[in-house]
């Protein structure tokens, strides 16, 4: 079992900042890419941004030159740095995890997600 930890969401005013961290944890053998997602009240799930393990990483184009997704692979986490916040930004954060878990003595995929943080951007 994987499993993925977020903390750090809130409430912000527009304009502020906030930071997302997400942290894995369970027989991980590799992480290849975490990403962020979010969800806003009668909205689909979207990507945020990605990072590979190799640190490209990859954003919509919503978030460009106002967040930046970093991860530690040492400490199986990653992070998202959210800057110039809009009301727009307000939803519910997921952070998604892919790789391969060890399973008796063997390897397996998994496909792991985070139970979601709230960020709300309002004056």
């Amino acid at each position: 079992q994987v499993q993925l930890v977020e903390s750090g969401g809130g409430l912000v005013q527009p304009g502020g900042s906030l930071r997302l961290s997400c942290a894995a944890s369970g027989s991980i053998f590799s992480i290849n890419a975490m990403a962020w997602y979010r969800q806003a009240p009668g909205k689909q799930r979207e990507l945020v941004a990605a990072i590979t393990s190799g640190g490209t990483t990859n954003y919509a184009d919503s978030v460009k030159g106002r967040f930046t997704i970093s991860r530690d692979n040492a400490k199986n986490t990653v992070y998202l740095q959210m800057n110039s916040l809009k009301p727009e930004d307000t939803a519910v954060y997921y952070c998604n995890a892919e790789g391969s878990r060890w399973y008796q003595a063997s390897r397996r995929r998994f496909d792991a997600w985070g139970q979601g943080a709230q960020v709300t951007v309002s004056s």
